[in-house]
C-alpha cells in the first residue's frame, strides 16, 4: 500500500512540476509579446478640424467640445460644418447614454 502511494504522490508531484512549468513559459511568452500602440501614428489635428466643424453653429464651444472629444476617440472629423458621416463611421456611430448622436 505505501508503494502505491508513494508512486501516486510522485505522479502527483511531476504533474505539478510540469503544470507549473507550462505556465510560468505561458506568463514568460505573454510579457514579451509587443503592446499595442498607444494611438494611432498620425494624430490629426482635432481642435483645427473642429474650429472648422464648428464655424456656423449657434454655440460653438458646446460644438467644440463635443466634436473634440469624438475626434480623440475616432481620429477623424468628418468634412464640412455638417453631415458627411460617410467620410468618419466612427464619429458617426458615438452615442451619448440616452442613445443620442454625440459628434456634431
Amino acid at each position: 500500500m505505501a508503494v502505491i502511494l508513494s508512486k501516486a504522490s510522485a505522479t502527483s508531484f511531476l504533474f505539478s512540476l510540469v503544470l507549473l512549468h507550462l505556465i510560468t513559459l505561458s506568463l514568460q511568452q505573454m510579457e514579451m509579446s509587443p503592446a499595442p500602440s498607444p494611438g494611432p501614428v498620425g494624430m490629426m489635428d482635432c481642435e483645427g478640424a473642429c474650429t472648422e466643424r464648428c464655424k456656423e453653429t449657434k454655440r460653438p464651444h458646446l460644438c467644440k467640445r463635443a466634436c473634440g472629444s469624438c475626434c480623440l476617440k475616432c481620429n477623424c472629423v468628418p468634412p464640412g460644418t455638417s453631415g458627411n458621416y460617410d467620410a468618419c463611421p466612427c464619429y458617426f456611430n458615438l452615442k451619448t447614454h440616452n442613445q443620442i448622436r454625440k459628434c456634431p
